[in-house]
């Protein structure tokens, strides 16, 4: 069986070569710094995560059991990707 050829090496220009190069040899990055994520607020991560832990129980007390039948059919189905 014949190989399949590997991602093709990137081309650098010559700036681009000269900062690798730089980099190699001082261990230091070259240019901008990346941007900083900013931090997400605690309050809402809680008050997000609150709700998505009682929303599948909240939403299935809510079904009748022939709707959770058919919820639990098309998700089977999904699943293992079987049409009904």
């Amino acid at each position: 069986m014949a190989k399949r050829p590997g991602p093709k090496p990137k081309t650098l220009d010559v700036n681009q070569f000269a900062a690798a190069i730089l980099e190699a040899v001082t261990g230091e990055p070259v240019g901008p710094p990346a941007p900083e994520k900013p931090a997400k607020d605690p309050a809402a991560v809680a008050l997000g995560r609150k709700g998505g832990l009682k929303g599948g129980k909240a939403r299935a007390a809510k079904m009748t059991a022939k709707q959770r039948s058919a919820a639990a059919k098309k998700a089977a189905a999904a699943r293992w990707g079987k049409s009904d």
